[in-house]
């Protein structure tokens, strides 16, 4: 509120002078050694202390989280305001009534200074509050926002078309762990922190043709390119052949199979696409798990128990 005392006289900081002229209030500070006035709000924090700060006379050992403590002191100040006061036998929510038609209608907008600290959203979404980047929703790349800590929070405001309101919050992190949320990059091909997929761009006739096979074709590119499979053209060939025999839907469907089954072996494509021709025909045959050929371990119990039987001699 202070800045210094010239004579004796408190000069106000321009930042709070401004901000009640914004909300049509004067600020006055008390005087120094002056119980008369500032009793009444030493008394408030007293009272407030004596209720919400954790200690023996209140039972309560400590608070979860700042949420849980701004919910206490909103439990509390509905209590307390509801209390007949001994002074005015009046309880304090019962004269705000009458007193609202005395006041001043606030300013819809709250001022700058309450909002926090400004910052510039970057191209990448994302705004630095004490060395550590925190994502903003998109739509605010090169404007203003303002930043502020509410307990373990960071809250971003931002002018919207409705005015200021609160963009998004984030839990603070610390320097080295940026705080970026894929909803807040819809666009990026890549998910949090990982590589970005590989991009297909077919380079000459032949790998357009086996690239327009579908999507099963460009899974199966992709995959036999990260696990080094050899001779990836001439596979690659064998497959637009079997599409202008079977179907490029078949082959493609086939391609897709064997790159999620890795199957990536010289003769492993045109066994896929018998299997898909007999899926469709409804000629599949899969393998029955109730019952297996597998010969069991029941046979070693009838085997003697050598650990027992056999003496160790002594060291």
């Amino acid at each position: 509120m202070t800045v210094k005392h010239v004579a004796g006289v408190a000069v106000r900081h321009p930042a709070m002078v401004a901000a009640g002229r914004h909300y049509g209030c004067k600020i006055e500070t008390c005087e120094p050694y002056d119980p008369e006035s500032k009793g009444g709000a030493e008394a408030t924090v007293k009272i407030a202390k004596a209720d919400l700060v954790p200690m023996d006379a209140n039972l309560l050992d400590a608070y979860g989280c700042f949420t849980e403590l701004e919910r206490a002191c909103a439990v509390w100040c509905a209590r307390v305001n509801a209390r007949v006061h001994r002074e005015t036998r009046r309880a304090p929510a019962d004269m705000l009534e009458e007193e609202l038609a005395c006041m001043h209608v606030l300013p819809a907008d709250p001022f700058a200074v309450a909002l926090g600290e400004e910052r510039l959203v970057g191209d990448d979404r994302t705004i630095r509050w004490k060395h550590v980047r925190y994502s903003v929703p998109p739509g605010f790349e090169g404007q203003a926002v303002w930043a502020r800590e509410h307990g373990e929070a960071l809250v971003i405001t931002a002018q919207t078309e409705h005015g200021l309101s609160e963009i998004w919050r984030h839990a603070l992190s610390r320097p080295g762990h940026p705080v970026i949320l894929d909803e807040h990059d819809p666009d990026h091909p890549g998910v949090g922190n990982e590589p970005r997929p590989a991009r297909i761009r077919p380079r000459g006739q032949a790998e357009e043709t086996f690239v327009v096979l579908g999507e099963g074709a460009k899974r199966w590119l992709v995959e036999a390119a990260a696990a080094g499979v050899p001779r990836i053209t001439a596979k690659m060939a064998r497959a637009v052949e079997l599409a202008d025999a079977v179907g490029a839907d078949v082959v493609d469907e086939a391609l897709g199979l064997a790159a999620i089954w890795g199957r990536f072996a010289e003769g492993d494509l045109t066994a896929l696409c018998d299997h898909v021709t007999a899926s469709r025909r409804g000629e599949s045959r899969w393998v029955d798990e109730s019952f297996s050929i597998q010969p069991g371990t029941g046979g070693w119990a009838a085997l003697p128990d050598v650990s027992a039987t056999t003496a160790h001699p002594q060291a």
